[in-house]
Parts: C-alpha cells; sequence; structure tokens
C-alpha cells in the first residue's frame, strides 16, 4: 500500500506537499446514472449501476486526486433498514470497497479512504444517538474497513459529540483517521451544531486523529474554519460543496439531494481559486465534496502545479 503522507503546515507564499481529495461521488453518481435520487442516494446508485462507482474513481484520479473516498458514506444500517436492505450491509461495504480498490489498482496509484456518514441523516446533529449506541454502530463500519484502506475519513461531523463518539470508535482501530466537520455556511468558526470549530480541533487532538478538515459547507465558510483548526498543530484542509444552501426541506426526514440546487457561480476556475486560498492559508489537504466534479478536482491540479506545489 503507498504510505501515507504527514506533511507539515506550510507558512502562507510557501511551496508545499498537498494531498488532493477526489470530489462529490454521490451527486456525480446521480448526475451520471440520470435516475430520481432516493433516500438511498449513492448506495441505490451503487446497486443499481455496478462498475459506475470504479469509473467516477477512475476519473477523478485521472485528473489528479491521489484519494479516492470510498461509496461508503451513507451504508448505515438505519438508512438499510428503511429500505428494507440491512441484511445487505457488509455485502454493500465490500462493493464500495471493490469499486475503490478496482479503481486503484488501474490506476497503479493512490490512497484510498473509508468513508463513514453521520447517523439520521447530514446535517442534524440533533439525530445523533446516544454514545454507547453511537460508537458501536461506528466501530462495526470501522471493522469493514480498517483491512481494506490506508484512512478513516469521518465526514461530515455536526456536533461535538459526534465527533468525541465518531473518533472513539475508529482511532482504535489503527489507521489514520482524518475528521472532516461541515460547518454553518455563514460562520464557518462554529459546527452546525452551533458549537465552536476550535472546540472540535481540540477534541480531535485529545482523541488522536492524524488531521482535522472542514467539508460539505460553503467554500466561502472555509477560511474561518481553518483558522478556527490552525491552532490544533494536526494537518488542516477543506472540501467544500456546491449547493446554493442548506434548505429546510433537506432538513425533514429522509431528505433526497432533489430538495438542494447546484450553484451555478461555482465552475471549475471559481472553486479552484477558492481552494489555492485554503492552501495559502496552510491546509495541505483538499479536494471537494457534493457537486465538485473531476473537472473541478483537475483544476485545482493545474493550479497547484503552477504555483509550484507537490501534489502527494
Amino acid at each position: 500500500m503507498p504510505g501515507l503522507p504527514h506533511p507539515p503546515r506550510p507558512g502562507r507564499g510557501t511551496m508545499s506537499r498537498i494531498t488532493l481529495l477526489d470530489g462529490g461521488m454521490g451527486q456525480e453518481l446521480v448526475h451520471r446514472a440520470g435516475d430520481r435520487p432516493t433516500p438511498l442516494w449513492s448506495t441505490q446508485v451503487m446497486r443499481d449501476h455496478p462498475g459506475l462507482v470504479a469509473q467516477v474513481h477512475a476519473d477523478f484520479f485521472a485528473a489528479g486526486a491521489t484519494v479516492a473516498t470510498a461509496n461508503t458514506y451513507a451504508i448505515l444500517r438505519d438508512r438499510l433498514t428503511q429500505a428494507g436492505i440491512e441484511a445487505q450491509f457488509a455485502a454493500l461495504h465490500d462493493r464500495a470497497l471493490h469499486e475503490a480498490e478496482t479503481a486503484r489498482r488501474a490506476h497503479g496509484a493512490g490512497r484510498i479512504a473509508g468513508a463513514i456518514g453521520p447517523i439520521g441523516a447530514s446535517y442534524r446533529p440533533d439525530l445523533h444517538p446516544a454514545s454507547d449506541a453511537a460508537v458501536a454502530i461506528y466501530r462495526e463500519i470501522a471493522a469493514l474497513h480498517i483491512p481494506r484502506v490506508d484512512l478513516i475519513l469521518c465526514e461530515t461531523v455536526a456536533s461535538l459529540a459526534h465527533a468525541r463518539d465518531i473518533l472513539a470508535a475508529t482511532v482504535p482501530g489503527g489507521k489514520p483517521v482524518w475528521l472532516a466537520c461541515t460547518v454553518d455556511d455563514e460562520d464557518g468558526s462554529r459546527l452546525r451544531s452551533g458549537e465552536p470549530v476550535t472546540e472540535v480541533a481540540r477534541i480531535a487532538v485529545g482523541e488522536g486523529a492524524a488531521a482535522v478538515l472542514a467539508n460539505c459547507s460553503a467554500p466561502e465558510a472555509m477560511p474561518a474554519a481553518l483558522d478556527a483548526m490552525a491552532g490544533s498543530g494536526l494537518p488542516t484542509g477543506a472540501y467544500a460543496n456546491g449547493f446554493t444552501q442548506i434548505t429546510k426541506e433537506f432538513l425533514k426526514a429522509n431528505p433526497t439531494v432533489d430538495a438542494l440546487a447546484p450553484r451555478s457561480d461555482m465552475g471549475p476556475e471559481i472553486y479552484a481559486r477558492h481552494a489555492l486560498r485554503w492552501v495559502a492559508q496552510g491546509a495541505t489537504i483538499i479536494g471537494g465534496c457534493c457537486e465538485v466534479s473531476p473537472a473541478h478536482i483537475a483544476e485545482i491540479a493545474r493550479r497547484l502545479k503552477t504555483e509550484g506545489h507537490s501534489i502527494v
């Protein structure tokens, strides 16, 4: 397996070693499949269109990404139970990891991140269960991922309780764990729960995370989040989404991405401009979340190389 770099935090204006993540697997799958989104989201597309996930991974690798984020974000028992397919829990994780492994093998390089999404729904810290239950749920997923991934990516963490529980479940497995938090679109110094990002960064250090990031929030919110994380001493990063806003409709039970609209002002050049600003702030891990395509990642890779940074 390729080694996992531990890049130092760069100073402003310095050339850096940058880990370039991929973009938004779920939305890319939905767009390519042309199917109406369901509450199972990218999991449903993976079931209905075998091989499409590997194709998306391959396109992100070709664009310059060095990490393939496995399509496991939404494979949680609570979501599968609602769809009547809980018995497929382990098989679906296996399928998602296999598709990432297939793409990496064809590409000949890169790392695989096992993605773990929030219990209940994204952006809903009020749905996070009691600690004992949450740790058990996340531990089961981590056990499936750890033998086959290079790192665990805990995504869209919306509260301090969520951060504590998912780190308690994943860090003991021995693989590097990157904690990625979703922040308020209007105030990136706060989580979706309203709690301070500085506190989640402190938890990340105390619980043994290998990096702390901000994800699935507006690009404009990332600078404040990165400032709040800067004192942690950990590698920091950001990967934003391209939605206009997180609507009230989306925060209802069983949401689908039909309730969200993509921004018309966030093409590859503009998004890459945001990403390079995060690097100037000290971020060493960047990429994209929902509505960020291979074309966006390719433009970030081009800009990084033009400015003299190394992609690792």
